[in-house]
């Protein structure tokens, strides 16, 4: 069985067919789609968590993980080289306590982390 992704998209925010689409084949490539709104929600309520321990540069490239970006499209959105961008979601997923895998697609549950953390906040 492959991978399963999942998305959360706010329907009063899903005006673009395109973005739908592009949303749909994340997940079903075993990605997410996670709504930018919620992210930012999400984001603010982390108090007393693990997502503590993340710099705002960790955070800002977990937000944009979240949202299904892969890594040109953070490096592009945050100005930074693209090993930058891999130091910091490895430093996310070791602060999320996200271990190396065999599949080596810790992205995935790096979301439902954030979620989990979120909603015992």
């Amino acid at each position: 069985m492959g991978r399963v992704g999942w998305d959360y998209l706010l329907k009063d925010r899903v005006g673009c067919v395109d973005e739908v689409l592009d949303a749909l084949d994340r997940v079903a490539r075993g990605g997410t789609a996670l709504d930018p709104e919620v992210v930012t929600e999400l984001m603010g309520r982390h108090a007393g968590s693990p997502l503590d321990a993340l710099t705002p540069r960790e955070r800002e490239v977990l937000r944009l993980m979240a949202e299904g970006h892969d890594n040109t499209t953070i490096t592009r959105s945050l100005v930074i080289t693209e090993r930058s961008v891999s130091k910091h979601i490895g430093n996310v997923f070791l602060k999320l306590g996200l271990p190396p895998s065999d599949s080596g697609h810790r992205r995935v549950p790096a979301v439902p982390a954030c979620l989990r953390h979120a909603r015992h906040a």
